[in-house]
């Protein structure tokens, strides 16, 4: 039984004529007794009967009318809820670090629940080997991470904004009052490190240290940028964090930019989701708002 036979029955009980049916439908008569023939056959019954010149409905064919336009109307809300105005709606799972988590996808999240109040959003906070994985077995729609350029075959990234990374100690360390800072200026000097193996700027950061020939004092890991910056203000070391991340601690005295003098860490926001991925509405509006809102020059 198909929305089509049904269709074709419903408009020949209505106007009780296969011709004027066929007419209404624009359809060659012919395909109009066609499609209730085999209506007929698959139900096992008589749909309609000839009174004189005229035809109309069984008794069976009156109680499938009932159904039929229940079916019909069905289907047609279900079509509108699922494409209707093409409005975003559904469920989309986001994939972020902690430290865009809090500094930078809250405006963004905000934005587009005003805009798009349907659609329900989950954040999944990760590392961004984390993130990776998840783009890829579809745990998560969309990915945004800190990360250099790379290129990755089956993935779209997409660069958003570039992140300057700032060296920071407490006001009262001794680095504090020289205004600029190398890195032969941070031999023997304690550090503190997010306690990600695969962090960016935690391994840029190594690698330009290793470069110049610096050995730095004790080393302390901590698994949050938070906690990190709780720390540095209490003078137990100095960290290496994004820009994003401690700007407010720097503008109210509580943390010291330190005026990092080495190479760039040339680390950017970006988007990432797969290239097979279907980009719904809801998943397209997010990608465009995202450009919108998060995109900065990059010149």
């Amino acid at each position: 039984m198909e929305l089509q036979q049904l269709k074709t029955f419903m408009a020949v009980a209505e106007v009780n004529s296969f011709t004027k049916a066929a007419q209404l439908l624009d359809y060659a008569q012919s395909s109009i007794s066609a499609q209730v023939r085999s209506l007929e056959d698959e139900l096992g019954i008589k749909l309609f009967e000839r009174i004189g010149r005229g035809i109309c409905p069984t008794q069976e064919g009156k109680r499938l009318l009932i159904y039929a336009k229940q079916l019909i109307d069905l289907a047609a809300e279900a079509k509108e809820s699922l494409m209707g105005d093409n409005l975003p709606q559904g469920t989309l799972t986001i994939g972020a670090p902690e430290s865009l988590s809090i500094f930078k996808l809250p405006a963004l999240l905000q934005a587009y629940k005003e805009s798009y109040p349907k659609v329900k959003l989950i954040l999944k906070l990760g590392k961004c080997c984390d993130i990776y994985g998840w783009i890829r077995d579809n745990t998560v729609d969309i990915g945004f991470m800190l990360s250099p350029p790379i290129s990755a075959g089956d993935i779209n990234m997409e660069k958003l904004s570039h992140e300057v990374m700032t060296l920071v100690a407490s006001r009262s360390h001794p680095l504090a009052n020289k205004g600029t800072c190398a890195p032969e200026n941070l031999m023997g000097e304690d550090l503190i490190q997010i306690e990600e193996p695969d962090c960016c700027y935690r391994l840029i950061f190594e690698a330009q240290l290793r470069e110049a020939g610096i050995q730095p004092g004790s080393v302390f890991e901590f698994g949050s940028v938070e906690t990190t910056k709780k720390c540095v203000m209490s003078g137990l070391g100095i960290s290496m964090l994004p820009q994003m991340t401690v700007e407010q601690e720097i503008a109210a005295g509580q943390l010291e930019d330190l005026g990092w003098t080495g190479s760039d860490f040339n680390i950017y926001t970006q988007m990432i989701y797969h290239k097979g991925k279907w980009l719904s509405p809801a998943l397209t509006a997010l990608i465009q708002l995202s450009r919108e809102i998060l995109i900065a020059d990059l010149s």
